[in-house]
Formats: C-alpha cells, sequence, structure tokens
C-alpha cells in the first residue's frame, strides 16, 4: 500500500490501427475522464490523401493523438493513447509507444489490410499486442482463429473480438493485452533451460 502522497504507477497502452477503426471510439467508451481528443473535421485538403473507401460517413479525423485514464487501483493508472491511423502520421508513433506496456490494434473486419502496418509495427519492436476485430457493423464473417492465421501474426498475440462503442467489450480487449504484456515480461524473465 502506497503513502497518501506516492503517485501510483503509470502504465501505458496504445490504441493503434488503420484509418477509421474506432481508436478514438475505444478510448471513449472506456476512459474514466472525458477524453483528450484531437478530432478535426475533414476538409477539401484531405482529398486524395486520407482513403474514405471504406469509411464514406467519416467526417472527422485524428491529427495527433487521443488520451484516455483508466484506475486500476489505487497503485496503478492505466493511460490510453490512440495514435492517428492514416499514413502521413506514423512519424509520430515511435515517439508515442515510447514506454508502452503493450498495444492494442484495432482491426476492422472489411479491410483487414489497413491493420498490417500497426501489426508490423509493433512486432518489429517486439512490443507486445492484442489484436480487436471491431465488428461494429453487427457481425463478422470471420472466426478469431481465422483472422489470426489471416494475419499471419509472428507473435502469440491473441485476436478479441469486439465493439469498441461497448465499454464491456473494450474492457475484456485491453485485458487481453495486459495478458499479453504479462506473459512476455514472464517470458523475458524466466531462465533458457541449459543456461
Amino acid at each position: 500500500m502506497m503513502g497518501p502522497d506516492a503517485m501510483p504507477t503509470a502504465l501505458k497502452i496504445l490504441i493503434a490501427g488503420g484509418f477509421g477503426v474506432g481508436k478514438t471510439t475505444m478510448i471513449g467508451s472506456v476512459s474514466e475522464v472525458p477524453p483528450l481528443e484531437t478530432e478535426e473535421y475533414m476538409t477539401q485538403a484531405s482529398l486524395g490523401v486520407d482513403d474514405l473507401a471504406g469509411t464514406p460517413d467519416k467526417e472527422t479525423t485524428t491529427v495527433a493523438m487521443d488520451f484516455g485514464r483508466i484506475t486500476l487501483d489505487p497503485d496503478h493508472v492505466l493511460y490510453l493513447f490512440g495514435t492517428p491511423g492514416q499514413e502521413r502520421f506514423w512519424f509520430m508513433w515511435d515517439d508515442l509507444a515510447l514506454g508502452s506496456l503493450g498495444a492494442i490494434v484495432l482491426a476492422d473486419p472489411r479491410r483487414m489490410a489497413d491493420s498490417f502496418a500497426s501489426l508490423d509495427f509493433f512486432e518489429q519492436r517486439g512490443i507486445p499486442f492484442a489484436v480487436g476485430v471491431n465488428c461494429f457493423y453487427g457481425h463478422c464473417d470471420f472466426t478469431a482463429e481465422e483472422v489470426h492465421a489471416a494475419l499471419n501474426l509472428k507473435s502469440p498475440a491473441p485476436v478479441v473480438m469486439c465493439d469498441v462503442r461497448r465499454r464491456n467489450s473494450s474492457k475484456t480487449l485491453l485485458l487481453a493485452a495486459l495478458e499479453s504484456a504479462r506473459a512476455e515480461a514472464a517470458a523475458r524473465m524466466s531462465p533458457v533451460p541449459g543456461h
């Protein structure tokens, strides 16, 4: 138990994925504080730059990051950082990933290829993650096992079918990401046989 003046341990999870996949929505569904959102209305300047083919009704986009907070217990606070999805903002991802415990990669089952850049980013840096297949259109034609195989994941990342508009669904996905990070840390700490 911490003393009255002690600060809780800060834990950080990144929420990543393609353009319009639900990162801002997920943070808003679970944050205990009003989330910080850097959503701006899309203008004519994004024509030819942002691909709206899979998201024709999208009117806003994240231009920096989203931020939310969840108090896990008196000693631990989880901070959520949502990355912008468009390629022109990828330069910020390394800075956002600094100090992260793990990540969530959200995927739209209609546009799975949009998640490849995020998956590659975390796999190349050895950051544990969970994949959330955001079935916010009411159904998904794939199982978690089929998605795991289709994404050709190099890591044992869990795949969770979810609807990030729903708080409990987002919490389940966060728990999967935290468990992935815990398992990765335990694997690093365990002695290698024969050494």
